[in-house]
């Protein structure tokens, strides 16, 4: 569970890490239709985001401490009321059995932690679990299983075809509880009504 870029490397001018990529309503995948994603990282190499606004089904954040053996069942009725209310969300259909935590930039753990951009961190070790269950762990976190990811200029070529609009990302839009007015509440960040996208181009 280790991030796919260094803690060091650093954003690069004309991508969009850091940024919400919204679905166009003429979206033909069904994975991605009405998605929120949150760009964990973009280069010439591709590009791996987040999907933030769809609930992962039948599984809880405690469910998972207990399936990882960081919590035992009797433990994880224990749990900090900060834990208890991480939200575990459907982060994309690749690798699904791999977890990732989206946080604030007020938690670290050396080299399992990329810094994406001001105040937002990845981290996709165990040791973050184990901070959160221990009061210790970030101010604000979800946690992500499965990634969407693109090939190389594959994500450019999607963007160009209005495949997707991009906005920047907020405290509010990553971590908020409400998922269902996520997609709703970006596209107002543009300016734009869902209604009227239709035609648009595919970028901010």
């Amino acid at each position: 569970m280790k991030p796919n870029r260094p803690k060091s490397a650093a954003k690069t001018p004309g991508y969009l890490d850091g940024q919400i990529l919204l679905a166009m309503p003429g979206m033909t995948d069904p994975r991605f239709a009405r998605s929120v994603i949150y760009l964990c990282a973009h280069s010439q190499e591709g590009a791996m985001g987040l999907v933030i606004n769809r609930k992962a089904r039948k599984v809880t954040f405690q469910d998972l401490l207990i399936q990882l053996d960081v919590v035992t069942a009797e433990g994880a009725i224990r749990l900090p009321a900060r834990a208890g209310a991480v939200p575990v969300l459907k982060g994309g259909p690749v690798e699904t059995g791999r977890g990732f935590v989206l946080h604030s930039s007020d938690y670290s753990s050396d080299e399992t932690t990329l810094e994406i951009d001001s105040g937002v961190s990845l981290t996709a070790s165990v040791d973050i679990l184990r901070a959160i269950v221990e009061g210790e762990g970030p101010d604000r976190a979800v946690l992500a299983l499965g990634y969407a990811g693109w090939g190389a200029g594959q994500l450019e070529n999607e963007i160009q075809g209005n495949g997707w609009l991009n906005c920047p990302a907020d405290a509010e839009l990553l971590f908020g509880g409400d998922l269902e007015g996520k997609y709703v509440r970006a596209l107002g960040k543009l300016g734009v009504d869902p209604a009227n996208l239709v035609g648009q181009a595919g970028h901010a």
